[in-house]
This record gives structure tokens, C-alpha cells and sequence, in this order.
């Protein structure tokens, strides 16, 4: 049974936010997430992609803000559970304990949720069913790795069209398929990657995959066309992703679809437990990361006065003592 005073389910930018301000405000905290590392749908799905909507940065990878934000965090020495998961939510003296997937269980003055969206899953891609190599990935969390490699990318929404302006300067050729006339991707984005030698073949699918132990070609088949024979080293499905709550939708929180019901104290229906980011929902709700900082620092604050109703709401601003 560990102990601390704030517990911040999702490592995503709202959670690595909460976690800076929670020590900030003196408080232990312990972030758990199920993915590996930290930064959340960011660092899994487009780490190398320019942000230009958080506040004081005209533009900065994905990367570099979830790097940023763990330094941000560092001084307070916030205690990592990554590669977890919370799986239950019970209360001892009006306390919630956390039960986590590895069997330990964390018993916090109060809990925030920052969950973005839930667990995601990737959209499989239905040829790679029947086959048994490897070579083919959902996410590109590393672009380098696949330098100098001959990139297939399946996909007509953001993430696919992000990926092949990323990958296109270092690999040696980059094709993008959809199955679709039309793009999903918004249009500049779309507009960029038509402007770069990057191919894209569209109404058509990926109906075959060649290699022994890993991929060598691709079949692509345009529809009421012949199939045509691609060198590809590395297959990117980049076919969306089905998201849930998880464990979360069985903890008794008011739910709004996928999303937790909040006040303006980013306070839930439950005692002590607390939401922000793309997470929550209220009228007026925006999902955007911006909006998720603020709203970090709302469900900490409050929480603090939950732990210690002695506690000031507001602790001051951080260049008070500087």
C-alpha cells in the first residue's frame, strides 16, 4: 500500500501538468498510466508533430512540450507509474484507494483524472491478419528509425498524412493509400503532402503483403484496377483507433458518453475524485490541450482544500517567492 496525496490517472500533457502543480502546491503525487512513457496520445501517436495552439509557443513538437513539461514537473520528484493501470476505486476512511493492474494498490488524499481519451486501440489493418511477418506498425513514435526505408503509410486522416510529411525527408520513398477520393486530413496538411514527392494512391487498398519474416512488398489494388507490386520495408496503419473508458466506467462516475461529468471545480459525483482535459465534459466544454492546463489546475487546487479544508483555494502565483 503506497500512500501520497494526489493521484493523477494519465500521463498526457493535462496529468504532467497536474503532477507540476500538485508539488507546486506541496503535495506528493503519483501519476499511473498504461502506456510506457509519458505524454500520453501525444507520444504515441504524433510525437514529431508542431502544436501551435498552447499558449507561449508558436509552434513546438509534440515531443519537446511532453519533455518540457516532465522537467516542469521534475523538481517536485512526482513518483512515475508507468506501464499500469488503476483498475478499481474504493474508499478507507473516506480516503480513495486505488487498486492498480499490477496488484499494488494507492491510497491518495484525493484523485485527478486526466485520462484524455480513455485506453485506445489501434484499427487493425485487415490484409495484416494474414500476415504472420513483421513490419508493420500502428504508430511512429521514433521517425529516424525508419530512415532510408521505402514507407508504405494506409490511412487518409490526420495521423496518416502528418506521418508522410514527417517520414518523407528521411525515407527513401513514401506512398500513401486510402481507400477514399476524399481526405479526412485537414487541408493544408493535405495540401503540403501533395506539394512533396510522396505518392498518393487513392480508391484503392492494400490487398496482399510479400516478405518472409518481414515485409518486402506491398499488393496495392485500385479499385477496378489491377493490383500493382510495391517495395515497402515498412507498412504504417494509420486507420484510426476505438477509445474507452475502461476500469473507469465501472467506478460509478457520471458519465457523458465517453466523458466524465464535472463542475466548475472539475469536481466528479464522486468524493475526492476529480477530471480534467480532453476527459471531462460541461457545457461549453473545448478539447483542447490549453484548456486542459487550466483545468489541471482547477481539479488540483480544489483538491488540495478536499485533502486540507484549511487550505487557501488559491496558493498564489509561482514568481510570488522569486
Amino acid at each position: 500500500m503506497r500512500e501520497v496525496d494526489v493521484a493523477v490517472i494519465g500521463a498526457g500533457p493535462a496529468g504532467l501538468f497536474a503532477a507540476y502543480y500538485a508539488g507546486f502546491r506541496g503535495l506528493s503525487v503519483a501519476v499511473v498510466d498504461a502506456l510506457p512513457e509519458p505524454g500520453g496520445q501525444i507520444t504515441a501517436m504524433y510525437p514529431e508533430k508542431l502544436i501551435h495552439d498552447v499558449a507561449g509557443f508558436p509552434a513546438v513538437k509534440g515531443r519537446d512540450l511532453v519533455a518540457n513539461l516532465v522537467a516542469q514537473a521534475a523538481p517536485f520528484d512526482p513518483c512515475y507509474l508507468l506501464g499500469n493501470r488503476a483498475e478499481k476505486l474504493s474508499y478507507a476512511d473516506g480516503q480513495p484507494v486505488l487498486g492498480l493492474a499490477d496488484g499494488g494498490q494507492l491510497r491518495c488524499g484525493a484523485v485527478v483524472v486526466t485520462g484524455g481519451l480513455g485506453s485506445f486501440t489501434p484499427r487493425p489493418l485487415p490484409v495484416a491478419e494474414h500476415f504472420a511477418g513483421t513490419g508493420i506498425v500502428y504508430f511512429v513514435p521514433r521517425p529516424t528509425e525508419l530512415t532510408g526505408q521505402d514507407v508504405l503509410i494506409v490511412g487518409g486522416g490526420d495521423s496518416a498524412f502528418d506521418w508522410a510529411s514527417t517520414l518523407q525527408p528521411l525515407a527513401r520513398s513514401v506512398t500513401v493509400v486510402h481507400r477514399r477520393e476524399k481526405f479526412r486530413a485537414h487541408a493544408a496538411t493535405v495540401a503540403r503532402v501533395l506539394g512533396l514527392p510522396v505518392r498518393v494512391i487513392v480508391n484503392a487498398e492494400v490487398t496482399g503483403l510479400h516478405g518472409d519474416g518481414a515485409v518486402t512488398g506491398a499488393e496495392i489494388t485500385v479499385r477496378g484496377g489491377a493490383a500493382e507490386l510495391l517495395p515497402v520495408d515498412t507498412v504504417v496503419a494509420a486507420l484510426g483507433f476505438t477509445a474507452d473508458l475502461g476500469p473507469l466506467a465501472e467506478w460509478g462516475l457520471r458519465l457523458d458518453r465517453r466523458h466524465i461529468v464535472v463542475d466548475s471545480a472539475m469536481a466528479t459525483n464522486l468524493p475526492r475524485v476529480f477530471a480534467a482535459g480532453d476527459i471531462t465534459e460541461y457545457p461549453g466544454k473545448v478539447r483542447l490541450i490549453a484548456t486542459g492546463f487550466g483545468e489541471a489546475a482547477t481539479a488540483v487546487n480544489n483538491a488540495a482544500v478536499a485533502i486540507d479544508p484549511s487550505a487557501h483555494l488559491f496558493p498564489g502565483h509561482s514568481s510570488d517567492g522569486t
